[in-house]
């Protein structure tokens, strides 16, 4: 298995993935990370300051992935951990935990004092596995993700 920065090439295999996870997980495909124009073209996205995406790779081919970029229209210290999702086959192999530490290294070397997250009621798991890493729940959402549909905020402080 291999964790690496995105490529442009990874664009299309990782827009399919991610939108497989989403529809799995029973992800609103409005209002949500399915509909977010992002998704197309990851690697653009993640090109801007302060920001990167990492995938996950495993016998050449993308099964998932999780970025860290400036939380929209917020706090310049505050980043955002974004679209952490696996195919179901990587699931349980400690790489949510691996992907987030990867993330919040990155955050932490781009100077960010927070890392916001949002996510969807039904993903219990995931929101134990923030617990675990140190986030706590909040009661309102942060900056203007534009993904009105996930009702369930947390944040760390990351220094």
């Amino acid at each position: 298995m291999l964790i690496r920065p995105i490529n442009e090439s990874d664009n299309e295999p990782l827009s399919v993935i991610l939108r497989e996870v989403l529809i799995e997980m029973q992800i609103p495909k409005k209002a949500s990370a399915y509909d977010d124009p992002e998704l197309d073209n990851m690697f653009l996205t993640y090109q801007l300051p302060r920001s990167k995406y990492f995938v996950v790779e495993e016998e050449g081919r993308i099964l998932g992935g999780a970025g860290i970029s400036p939380l929209k229209e917020g706090d310049e210290d505050i980043c955002e951990l974004q679209k952490m999702y696996f195919h179901k086959s990587l699931r349980g192999r400690g790489i949510g935990n691996k992907m987030i530490q990867i993330c919040i290294d990155f955050a932490i070397e781009s100077g960010f004092e927070k890392c916001y997250i949002e996510t969807m009621p039904n993903m219990l798991k995931a929101q134990k596995l923030y617990l675990k890493k140190g986030f706590k729940y909040i009661d309102s959402p942060l900056g203007n993700t534009g993904h009105n549909a996930c009702p369930v905020w947390l944040i760390k402080n990351i220094r």
